[in-house]
C-alpha cells in the first residue's frame, strides 16, 4: 500500500531536537560545502583545515604563544556581537529591526566627531574622559537611528522592516558625504577618511588588534540575559513578542517598549559602530559599513535569540570570513567560498528549524471510493 509523507505540528516543541538539529544542519552544511569544493577541484579536508589553522592558528603557534590568527577572528566577531545581541532584542518583541547596519554607522559617526571636534572646543579637559564620551555618543547615535522608526512603528503603525531597512542607505550615504567632503582630512593625499584620532581616544587593545570592544560585547551578553530572563521588563518583551494582545490586557504599555527597546536595540548597534572606529581604523573611512550589520540578522536567527548562543555564532562566522582569507592566500581559492559556506550554513540551519515544532510522519495513501469502484 503507497505511502505519503506529512509534516505533523509537535503538540510542544521538541527539546531533543532543539539541540540535535543545530548540529545536524552544521555537519550537512561542511558536507554540502565539501561537494562543491570537490567540483571545484579542491580537497575539502585540506580546505576546511586550512581555514580552521587561518582562523585559529596552529598547535605550534600557539605553543610560541603566537594567537595572531585567533585575534582576527575575535576582532571580526566583535560588530557581529554587539550589533546581534542589538537586533536579537528587538526581534524578541517581534520588532523587525533590519537597520542595525545604518544604526552601526551612525554610532560610528557620534563617535568620529566627539574624537576629531570635542577636544579642541575642551582643551582644558583630562583627556581620559574623551572616551568614555565616545562610548556614550556612539550609543546614543545608533540608538537615535532606532528611535526613528520605533517612533512610526508605536504611534503611527508606520511598517518598521520598509523604514529601518531604507534608514540605512541614508545613514551611509550621509557617512560617505562627510569623509568625501567637509570631514576629508587635508593631508590626506586625496584618499577619502577623516583626520586621525588623537591617540587618547582609541580602545586600549588586548592583544594584537584585539580591542577592548570585545569585552563590551561579552558584557551586554550578560546584561540582556540578566534582564530578559531574570526581571520583570524582561517578562514584558518577552509577553508582547509572544502575545500582544494579552501583553496589552495586562497592561503593558506596548508603544512605549517598543521606543525604549529599539534604543537599546539601536545603542548596541551604535556601540558596534564606536568600537570599529576607535579600536580598529582610528578615523572615518570606508570599511565601517561592510554587512556587519546585515549578518548579525543571520547571527541572531542562527543564534535563537539567545545572548550567550549570539557570541559563538559571531566567533563562527567570523572565523568562515578570516579563514576564507587564509584559502585565498593558502591554495589559491576565491576568498567568496567563505561566504558560500557561509550561505549553506544558514539555509541549513533554518531548513532543519522545522523539526523542531513539526515531524515528519508516514501516512498510508487510502484510495478514493471512486477509484475502488473503477478499479483504477
Amino acid at each position: 500500500m503507497p505511502f505519503s509523507v506529512k509534516l505533523e505540528k509537535r503538540l510542544e516543541p521538541s527539546q531533543t531536537m532543539a539541540y540535535l538539529v543545530p548540529v545536524a544542519s552544521f555537519v550537512l552544511a561542511l558536507l554540502f560545502g565539501a561537494v562543491l569544493l570537490a567540483l571545484a577541484g579542491a580537497n575539502p579536508w585540506h580546505t576546511y583545515r586550512a581555514m580552521l589553522e587561518g582562523a585559529f592558528g596552529t598547535p605550534e603557534q600557539w605553543r610560541a604563544g603566537q594567537f595572531y590568527s585567533l585575534t582576527e577572528t575575535l576582532v571580526k566577531a566583535t560588530p557581529l556581537i554587539l550589533a546581534g545581541l542589538g537586533v536579537s532584542i528587538a526581534f524578541r518583541m517581534l520588532f523587525w529591526n533590519i537597520g542595525a547596519e545604518g544604526q552601526l554607522v551612525m554610532g560610528g559617526f557620534a563617535a568620529g566627531a566627539v574624537a576629531l571636534w570635542l577636544p579642541p572646543m575642551l582643551p582644558g579637559w583630562p583627556t581620559w574622559t574623551f572616551l568614555p564620551i565616545m562610548v556614550v555618543a556612539g550609543m546614543m547615535g545608533g540608538a537615535f537611528w532606532g528611535l526613528i522608526p520605533a517612533v512610526l512603528k508605536a504611534y503611527l503603525k508606520v511598517n518598521e522592516i520598509i523604514t529601518t531597512l531604507m534608514l540605512n542607505y541614508i545613514a551611509i550615504l550621509w557617512v560617505q558625504y562627510l569623509y568625501y567632503g567637509p570631514w576629508k582630512d587635508p593631508q590626506g593625499y586625496g584618499f577619502p577618511g577623516t583626520a586621525l584620532f588623537p591617540e587618547y581616544t582609541w580602545l586600549p587593545r588586548i592583544s594584537g588588534r584585539l580591542h577592548l570592544g570585545f569585552v563590551f560585547g561579552l558584557i551586554a551578553a550578560a546584561l540582556i540575559w540578566l534582564v530578559l530572563d531574570h526581571t520583570r521588563w524582561g517578562y514584558e518583551i518577552r509577553l508582547i513578542g509572544e502575545n500582544p494582545r494579552a501583553a496589552r490586557y495586562a497592561g503593558v504599555s506596548i508603544a512605549r517598549n517598543i521606543v525604549l527597546v529599539t534604543c537599546i536595540s539601536g545603542g548596541l548597534a551604535g556601540l558596534a559602530g564606536m568600537a570599529d572606529v576607535a579600536g580598529i581604523s582610528y578615523r572615518l573611512q570606508q570599511g565601517l559599513a561592510v554587512g556587519y550589520g546585515f549578518t548579525a540578522i543571520i547571527v541572531a536567527w542562527l543564534a535563537r535569540l539567545n545572548p550567550w548562543a549570539i557570541i559563538l555564532v559571531s566567533i563562527l562566522l567570523a572565523a568562515l570570513l578570516v579563514g576564507g582569507d587564509q584559502i585565498q592566500i593558502v591554495m589559491g581559492l576565491p576568498a567568496s567560498t567563505a561566504l558560500v559556506l557561509q550561505g549553506a550554513i544558514l539555509f541549513f540551519m533554518l531548513g532543519g528549524n522545522i523539526f523542531t515544532s513539526y515531524r515528519l510522519r508516514l501516512v498510508r495513501s487510502v484510495p478514493s471510493l471512486s477509484t475502488s469502484a473503477t478499479g483504477e
